[in-house]
């Protein structure tokens, strides 16, 4: 199993609509950077990644789990573009916030801190546990 990270602006697309799709899940449509897609190409179903609010917020928020492995994004004709379904598993009980995160050094080269701008990533299993202990949360 691998982890990861999706981040989304929650104007757009946030944790509360992730949640109300149920286990049908939701395409993560809309990347076009081509590291990010290449990261979709990568995952597994039943991967598990880290949701997290962008903006003002700036905060992993809940887990999520990959439930269809990539495929053409149905957002676009382009056929360059591709994305999964990731489908909502659990909440943070604790959100656990871009400072927080930057505060720890156990995190000092989680990619989130590198390359923040990055929209989908990946994420260590050593990370995703500090994360997950972080935000008071079962991994």
């Amino acid at each position: 199993m691998r982890y990861w990270l999706f981040k989304s602006e929650p104007s757009e697309w946030g944790w509360d609509d992730q949640v109300a799709k149920g286990e049908a899940g939701e395409e993560w449509t809309g990347v076009r950077n081509y590291q990010a897609r290449n990261f979709m190409r990568e995952m597994a179903v039943g991967d598990l990644g880290f949701f997290y609010h962008s903006q003002k917020e700036k905060a992993v928020v809940g887990i999520v789990k990959i439930s269809a492995a990539a495929h053409p994004d149905s957002s676009t004709a382009d056929q360059r573009w591709e994305c999964v379904d990731i489908r909502a598993v659990r909440p943070f009980v604790r959100p656990v916030t871009l400072e927080m995160i930057k505060e720890d050094a156990r995190l000092a080269e989680m990619v989130l801190v590198r390359s923040s701008r990055l929209s989908v990533q990946p994420v260590t299993g050593a990370e995703w546990q500090v994360v997950c202990e972080m935000g008071k949360t079962q991994p």
